[in-house]
């Protein structure tokens, strides 16, 4: 019953599985060409420099504080009572203040005002603040994409690393089958016994799950890696490039590492910068108490009349100009309460620094053991992995002329699938380790 279901399933997997593979749009792909797509093509880069433009346009709009600001105004008033002036016809004995009402019952005026500021130490520190900001967007960006170029790599690396696994599994299950049929051959010959022809079935069948299992990994492998470079979906990618190590690489150390890091890496960066911005909100806070000097002008124009007759009325003009001082006395204590508030938030980002300085040692420790830990595997692996091919090729060639038992080349077909897939995964944790340190050390083009 369970190889009957078993057997539903990879023809349902093939069934549904293969023709999508066809219908599906295939593209070669290098590493290069992968991680090019993906800077250009990256949902969350084009999230990301979204805010780059968003901050350049906030230091434009602080940039106007510095620059004129012309307006125009223009009123009409109807007035059902005429407006009135008091003092006319008053003797200083009375008690009572005399009044008349003069004027037209409309009136109407325009005017154009000028006002620039000539002095203003707030604006030049929010403009220099802004640019800051601008600054720390533009490093975000990059701190994304050297996340975003370290998910590709490790993406097309593990890509590379299914499809090898999968072609071991193919090699284990067609030498497996052909001992099968060995087995049954023997069996039939009446040289060999049927519980060998039984423990070769089975390793048949318990080696066909897990065809199912890296099959569905490539799939979900290869989605991601589409995700991440933003190509269309369903689009089937063919690594143009290989597993291959270069020994050459040397494995830095920790104290080279750290100082690469803290140089290269654009969160770090963005923390260091952290510090900038707080003592310019500071300064801008302080320049709060400060004095604000601006040029204003104006030209008016004004004019009285009733029953709108307009063409009879006089438009007598009026023009000034002249110098404003501003000088803040008391604001409610909030610049004092600003200013203790920027200098919390610039020990707070001391503090931020300093802690992670300590957690990226840690890391770095963390990445260059595994990478010194997995180059050692590797060299163990691959000197495993020759040794148990060439078991395997004594062992079957023994086999052949009756001297080995089919429990021997059972185990010598076992033990090599397992070094190569251990060699495999040491290789996998290797160039893994080798993206972490890139990662870590903020590379992105290398």
């Amino acid at each position: 019953m369970k190889n009957h279901i078993l057997k539903m399933a990879i023809w349902l997997l093939a069934s549904v599985w293969l023709p999508a593979r066809l219908s599906a749009q295939n593209q070669t792909l290098s590493l290069k060409q992968a991680i090019e797509q993906a800077k250009s093509h990256n949902r969350d880069l084009r999230i990301d420099s979204f805010n780059i433009a968003k901050s350049r346009q906030q230091t434009q709009i602080s940039k106007g504080l510095l620059l004129p600001n012309i307006s125009l105004t223009g009123q009409f008033q109807h007035y059902f009572q005429r407006q009135v002036f008091f003092g006319l016809n008053s003797s200083s004995s009375s008690e009572g203040v005399g009044y008349a009402r003069f004027g037209g019952s409309q009136i109407s005026g325009a005017q154009v005002t000028l006002s620039q500021a000539l002095y203003s130490a707030s604006a030049k520190y929010e403009i220099q603040r802004r640019r800051l900001l601008e600054k720390q967007s533009q490093l975000s960006y990059n701190n994304r994409e050297v996340d975003v170029v370290a998910q590709v790599k490790q993406n097309y690396v593990q890509l590379l690393v299914l499809q090898q696994r999968l072609n071991l599994q193919y090699e284990s299950i067609a030498r497996n089958k052909k001992a099968l049929a060995d087995s049954r051959s023997l069996l039939a010959q009446g040289r060999a016994l049927r519980v060998d022809t039984l423990r070769a079935y089975t390793l048949v069948k318990n080696l066909e799950p897990d065809v199912l299992r890296l099959t569905y990994a490539l799939q979900i492998s290869q989605q991601q890696l589409s995700t991440l470079i933003g190509s269309a979906a369903g689009t089937e990618f063919i690594l143009s490039d290989s597993l291959q190590l270069n020994t050459s690489d040397s494995i830095p150390t920790e104290t080279q590492a750290f100082r690469r890091s803290l140089m290269e890496r654009p969160d770090f960066q963005i923390l260091n910068l952290n510090k900038e911005i707080n003592d310019k909100e500071i300064q801008l806070y302080k320049s709060a108490r400060l004095p604000v000097v601006s040029f204003v002008s104006q030209y008016q124009l004004q004019t009285q009349t009733n029953k709108f007759r307009y063409d009879q009325a006089g438009w007598p003009p009026v023009f000034y100009a002249g110098i404003q001082v501003s000088i803040p006395l008391f604001t409610g204590m909030q610049n004092a309460n600003r200013i203790a508030l920027g200098k919390i938030e610039r020990q707070q980002s001391d503090a931020i620094f300093d802690n992670a300085q300590e957690q990226l040692k840690t890391t770095i420790k963390q990445v260059t053991a595994s990478l010194y830990e997995a180059s050692e595997r590797i060299k163990t692996q691959n000197n495993v992995s020759q040794t148990a091919e060439l078991s395997y090729s004594i062992t079957k060639y023994r086999y052949e002329k009756g001297v080995a038992s089919r429990l021997e080349l059972t185990d010598a077909e076992l033990a090599l699938t397992t070094a190569k897939s251990n060699y495999l995964e040491a290789v996998f944790d290797y160039l893994s380790a080798r993206i972490e340190l890139d990662r870590t050390t903020g590379i992105v083009n290398e």
